[in-house]
């Protein structure tokens, strides 16, 4: 029982450090001596329900499981410590395993973001972005004069695609089609933020997958495709 409380401090403790990973006090306390006090105390709840409960006076299976819980503790409060340095990296690990996770990279000079996203088997760059605040994944197409999305794209942004005007003409794979024109308040990829953008919304059948197109790329300061990546800057 005390492992299992043990542990659901722990758990508790990690998501309270995440969800208030920008107050500068957490319960009156220094996030990282928030941290300290939750991981002590988890290693003392579990090491007295252990001497008292299941290990049975069991001293030295009870030490050696306690000596890895202060390990566990201790990594948590060395990863919360040095989370600014982690989330990059953790970032790149993400993107490389999961082609489209926008990867971060750093500036020498300027406050301008810029990111790295990597192309998928099928040989498309898929940009995992952030559409007023909705999850769109979108192909990256230069030859796309706007941002286009899919019905079922827009339907999660709010849009009622049955009362939509379809009168913008477009070319498709299935030949040619009309889309309804609409504006986006704002796309971002990891740290690049462009607002006011001009999209499209295609018929239902029309197209498979949202495209990110030139009234996105546009704005930026510059994108490059060199061999498996596509860097944005903004």
């Amino acid at each position: 029982m005390g492992s299992w409380l043990a542990l659901g401090l722990v758990v508790v403790a990690v998501a309270v450090l995440f969800l208030k990973q920008d107050a500068s006090t957490i319960a009156g306390m220094d996030p990282s001596e928030f941290a300290s006090m939750a991981a002590l105390l988890a290693i003392l709840i579990f090491l007295s329900g252990s001497l008292f409960g299941g290990y049975r006076g069991r001293i030295g299976r009870a030490m050696r499981d306690g000596i890895t819980w202060a390990l566990f503790a201790f990594l948590l409060v060395a990863g919360y410590t040095y989370k600014d340095q982690l989330i990059p990296v953790a970032q790149r690990i993400v993107g490389e395993i999961v082609p489209g996770t926008p990867i971060a990279m750093e500036i020498a000079k300027g406050n301008a973001a810029a990111v790295r996203v990597r192309k998928q088997l099928d040989g498309h760059f898929v940009a995992r972005t952030n559409v007023n605040g909705v999850i769109v994944e979108m192909i990256v197409d230069t030859g796309a004069s706007a941002v286009v999305l899919t019905p079922e794209d827009a339907r999660a942004l709010g849009f009622d695609v049955g009362a939509l005007t379809y009168a913008v003409p477009v070319q498709t794979a299935n030949g040619r089609s009309f889309a309804a024109q609409v504006r986006l308040t704002n796309i971002a990829i990891g740290g690049i933020h462009v607002g006011n953008v001009d999209a499209l919304i295609a018929k239902s059948g029309t197209l498979h997958q949202s495209l990110l197109g030139m009234s996105f790329l546009s704005r930026l300061r510059s994108y490059e495709f060199s061999g498996d990546f596509l860097t944005l800057r903004g």
